[in-house]
């Protein structure tokens, strides 16, 4: 497990992931964009149950449902979420039972997308499921989960609930609080000055905590969020309410400035779990010039962002950029149609 930043030492943790993660320099795309230098942080390579970035955020998840003696886990997601998945993992590993909510949030998706990549792996894991019919009722999935766990309760289990809704403090930001301090190590020891970190944003954990992160530590970096799931003004909220939440758990003074929240929709279309020629370009491009594979739901959409910024001319040449690879491979399988043609 990486070093844990001084700020969290008083949150309960548990090791899940492989770390510290790899920090790569891209060169044939860095040529191909003819822009700046293009890195990426490979939270791809967490290592629990092919790995992703919601490790990070498990850990801390976990660390308090251990030290709570919960025996169950329950969390709600997209069919194809990364973090139902990984959660089953983390689960299995530590000896608890998991149950995961499908939520419909991707309509008119075809068979690929309802039984392969993470649904085949949320069962080989031996979680439980349920499905919850809607998908943008994030206070409704939440309700939903509480109705289970109090059903547990009465059983005699001891639940745990992951909520994703903004009801509920992001525990799981912590991870990325870790994570901010960890690229700036990655960066002084391959010699490289970073001008910007470029992440995927949805419910915004992943966001809020590096962004908290790196201002806890001094370091004035700037943060785009690219969209996933919300347009650029209501993410953009989130993202702000979200960091805020996070200075509030540790109990400091520090403000989330306007300045600070960047983000853009730039390539959201068609919406959550779907995507348009800019992500499928930028999936294509990762893989056949290094060899690297992005999914179209985070990872990618986070490059195609980044490739959009940089034809725009926000970040240019004698500039160097990272975006974080926050996992997803499993959910290629699950686009199969749109991918292989």
């Amino acid at each position: 497990m990486p070093n844990r930043s001084s700020f969290v030492t008083d949150f309960p943790c548990v090791k899940l992931m492989h770390g510290p993660t790899p920090f790569e320099y891209l060169p044939n795309l860095t040529r191909h964009l003819d822009g700046p230098k293009v890195y990426v942080k490979r939270d791809d390579c967490t290592g629990l149950a092919m790995g992703g970035n919601k490790a990070r955020q498990l850990e801390y998840y976990f660390g308090e449902a251990r030290q709570k003696d919960c025996d169950t886990v329950l969390i709600t997601g997209a069919v194809q979420s990364n973090f139902l998945r990984m959660t089953a993992a983390a689960a299995a590993k530590l000896g608890m039972a998991c149950e995961i909510q499908h939520e419909d949030r991707v309509k008119g998706m075809d068979e690929h997308y309802q039984k392969s990549g993470n649904v085949l792996l949320d069962k080989i894991l031996g979680a439980k499921i349920h499905t919850y019919p809607k998908g943008e009722d994030e206070a409704g999935a939440d309700a939903a989960l509480e109705k289970r766990a109090a059903k547990l309760r009465k059983e005699g289990k001891t639940p745990y609930v992951i909520h994703l809704g903004p009801d509920h403090p992001p525990l799981g930001a912590l991870g990325y609080i870790d994570c901010a301090q960890e690229i700036l190590d990655n960066a002084r020891d391959a010699k490289v000055q970073l001008d910007a970190i470029v992440v995927p944003s949805g419910s915004a954990a992943t966001h809020a905590g590096l962004l908290a992160g790196l201002r806890l530590i001094g370091s004035s970096m700037p943060v785009l969020g690219v969209c996933v799931r919300r347009d650029a003004k209501q993410q953009a909220e989130r993202v702000a309410t979200r960091t805020q939440e996070v200075f509030d758990m540790l109990y400091c003074r520090q403000r989330v400035a306007k300045s600070d929240v960047n983000v853009t929709d730039a390539v959201l279309a068609p919406g959550y779990g779907k995507f348009g020629k800019d992500v499928k370009e930028a999936i294509h491009m990762a893989a056949r010039l290094e060899g690297l594979l992005v999914d179209p739901v985070y990872s990618g959409k986070t490059l195609a962002g980044l490739i959009h910024a940089i034809r725009k001319g926000v970040y240019k040449k004698g500039q160097s950029v990272c975006f974080i690879h926050t996992g997803g491979t499993p959910a290629l399988w699950g686009y199969e149609s749109q991918l292989s043609n």
